[in-house]
């Protein structure tokens, strides 16, 4: 969703229990140990146990999750075509 591009990213998080995020325009892949959602600050990596999206809005850019957060990581994600243009010079 290219509409959420300037969307700001706001990241609550409650007794490390209730996560609650906006500016998420996608949210890659999930299951109970690992989520891994598109922020403006870059990819988010969370981490932890037992984890459930109890609710996903990605016209709004809000995600609330559920469980025990173990881990929260920021990486920035490159496109395939940026990647082969650093390897290769083009």
């Amino acid at each position: 969703m290219d509409n959420n591009v300037d969307m700001n990213h706001l990241l609550t998080l409650e007794n490390r229990e209730h996560l609650t995020l906006t500016g998420i325009s996608d949210v890659d892949s999930f299951n109970e140990e690992e989520i891994i959602a598109i922020s403006p600050c870059g990819e988010l990596t969370i981490k932890g146990e037992l984890l459930h999206i109890e609710e996903l809005n990605l016209e709004a850019g809000t995600v609330s999750v559920s469980g025990k957060v173990t881990s929260l990581l920021y990486s920035e994600k490159f496109s395939s075509t940026s990647l082969l243009k650093r390897l290769f010079g083009g």
